[in-house]
């Protein structure tokens, strides 16, 4: 018997978050140990009307050919730049997307060729550009979300049970008494007062113990983030005029990135682009991922955290970014709609701690201290 939970899960990512319409035709991305959501997604798209098909990886998502860790040891030359086929073909032509992270081994990549990746994101970069521009049309729905595996609950520090227990907590389809779709509307109208106040302004100055860092988001748009796109959600973002950026950021929380952790990042920055970088572990990954192109320095996101029932650092960033008292920026790739013009194979998302002796001022009005937002 399929966890009463799951199903509820499934029904909130179909009927909600992809809005999935008869005739529509959804890719369903995930790692085996997802089955259980995935035979509840199948069965929910078809009574919505919809065509589901699946796209199953043996190990990971990062490389788009099913076995990352295979992949980054023997591929060469021009098998590093040939495109993912089939994934390509969905993404431009499908109206819907799940994916579903589902790692068994989330160290998976650890001691994989950090240039051979660096060289590989450009190519499954143009996959994710083609995502957010169709997304941006309102021609691709797209959301993504995490199934709780043994793995994701050891980097956590939980038990399998008692990070299940989180999960569906963070997604409110826990309670049976609860209806989720209307909780997430919820979310959507007391973000969109947030996000309606920022629109329209034009200086950003953050100061913390750990940040002292100025940015424009003049003519930029904040994006209310509800549950369409990632599940968990409880954001509001933009993306930074890209020359704008000035000071410093020192991170409170190790950064991830495709299996690899980064300690002690600091970065400083100068018109807005990243001229100092330092680590205290993982230095080499750290630069190898600044140095994937032009863009890579520059921020393509500036988020303030919203979802307090998000407490507890997982690694893991769709839960991560999303903690209620912390804001992230995002090197590389920037989304169009907030009117971000960054270009980049990467978006690595870092997160700041804000809820101690903090604020946010916005053309000189306080607009948060200490973890909330106060206008």
């Amino acid at each position: 018997m399929n966890d009463p939970r799951v199903d509820r899960m499934a029904q909130v990512l179909v009927n909600y978050s992809t809005n999935i319409q008869p005739g529509d035709r959804l890719l369903v991305e995930a790692e085996p140990e997802a089955e259980p959501l995935v035979r509840s997604l199948y069965r929910e798209i078809l009574l919505a009307g919809g065509h589901p098909h699946s796209l199953i990886s043996l190990a990971g998502f990062t490389s788009d050919t099913g076995l990352d860790d295979v992949f980054y040891r023997y591929a060469q030359g021009d098998q590093l730049d040939h495109p993912a086929t089939f994934k390509e073909l969905a993404y431009r032509e499908f109206e819907a997307r799940i994916r579903i992270h589902s790692v068994s081994n989330s160290r998976l990549l650890m001691q994989a060729d950090k240039t051979r990746m660096a060289r590989r994101s450009k190519v499954t970069g143009a996959i994710t550009k083609t995502q957010f521009a169709r997304g941006n049309e309102g021609a691709f729905k797209w959301v993504t979300t995490l199934y709780p595996t043994k793995a994701y609950a050891q980097d956590t520090g939980m038990s399998l049970e008692e990070f299940e227990d989180f999960v569906f907590a963070a997604c409110h389809v826990d309670d049976p008494e609860e209806d989720p779709i209307a909780y997430w509307h919820s979310v959507e109208q007391e973000q969109a007062r947030i996000a309606n106040w920022l629109n329209g302004r034009e200086i950003v100055q953050v100061r913390s113990p750990d940040c002292e860092l100025s940015l424009s988001i003049k003519d930029r748009v904040f994006i209310n983030a509800h549950g369409r796109s990632n599940m968990p959600d409880g954001e509001v973002f933009t993306g930074p005029v890209e020359d704008s950026a000035e000071g410093r950021m020192r991170f409170s929380y190790p950064l991830v990135y495709q299996g690899n952790e980064v300690d002690g990042v600091e970065l400083v920055f100068k018109q807005g682009k990243v001229v100092e970088a330092s680590a205290a572990r993982n230095q080499a990954f750290l630069e190898a991922k600044l140095n994937t192109d032009a863009g890579s320095r520059f921020l393509g996101e500036f988020a303030i955290g919203l979802n307090y029932g998000v407490q507890h650092y997982t690694k893991n960033i769709l839960f991560d970014e999303k903690i209620g008292g912390t804001i992230h920026i995002a090197l590389g790739a920037g989304y169009a709609q907030t009117g971000s013009n960054n270009e980049s194979a990467i978006h690595w998302d870092m997160i700041c701690d804000m809820s101690k002796d903090s604020e946010i001022l916005v053309d000189d009005e306080l607009f948060y201290k200490d973890g909330r937002v106060v206008i």
